[in-house]
């Protein structure tokens, strides 16, 4: 199989590029970080490009920049938005060594939340189990993708927030609505799933053993 890029070409539109995404590169010393970032806007501007300066910076990250900024008289390390999720240097509960912590971007979960509420107002003369199974969907795929150690508290927050949005387009059903929130727990424990870590570490979701317990290597 060929492994060239393709660029499309359409009549009379021009050429079509894919669509650029961040991107995000890790230096040890920032010596090194320096200089790329000269070389690379140097190497665009031959073809007419530019790095946007609002979304290009150098910050310090990893298990020595907290120690480094605070000899420095400086706040906690900086943090980014990379893939949906917010990077931020922490330290583990249990013997304070150096994680990375991915949080869900607040901005999108905002979003997300936003068209679930327009969807189920929608939605709302529909039967409750048609909502309830529609709506367990749309909870599980977040799930699949944001359920990673360190951000069961936003997964908790959107579960809470699709909950809350459901009854109330179920009360909005009629001016004399029953629905209470007795009546509600059980649709909800019963079609909408319950946050819990599906993506654990990498030392955890690789630790395969042969028979013997000896580690695969």
């Amino acid at each position: 199989m060929r492994r060239e890029s393709h660029v499309r070409f359409c009549e009379g539109l021009g050429v079509r590029f894919p669509r650029a995404t961040r991107l995000v590169l890790g230096f040890q010393y920032r010596a090194d970080a320096v200089r790329f970032l000269e070389e690379l806007k140097g190497r665009m501007h031959k073809f007419g490009l530019a790095l946007h300066p609002d979304k290009t910076r150098l910050i310090e990250f990893g298990r020595f920049a907290a120690h480094h900024r605070k000899r420095k008289g400086e706040g906690k390390p900086e943090s980014f938005d990379f893939l949906g999720f917010t990077h931020i240097c922490a330290v583990t509960l249990k013997n304070k060594k150096f994680t990375v912590r991915r949080q869900t971007v607040t901005k999108r979960l905002r979003a997300k939340l936003l068209e679930v509420k327009q969807a189920l107002l929608q939605r709302r003369h529909d039967p409750a189990q048609v909502q309830g199974a529609w709506l367990g969907k749309v909870v599980q795929g977040y799930l699949n993708y944001h359920a990673v150690p360190g951000n069961i508290r936003a997964m908790e927050t959107f579960r809470r927030e699709c909950l809350r949005y459901w009854l109330r387009a179920l009360r909005r059903r009629s001016q004399k609505h029953r629905m209470t929130w007795e009546r509600f727990a059980p649709l909800a424990d019963l079609w909408v799933p319950k946050p819990k870590i599906l993506h654990p570490y990498p030392n955890q979701r690789f630790d395969a053993r042969t028979r013997g317990r000896s580690p695969v290597r």
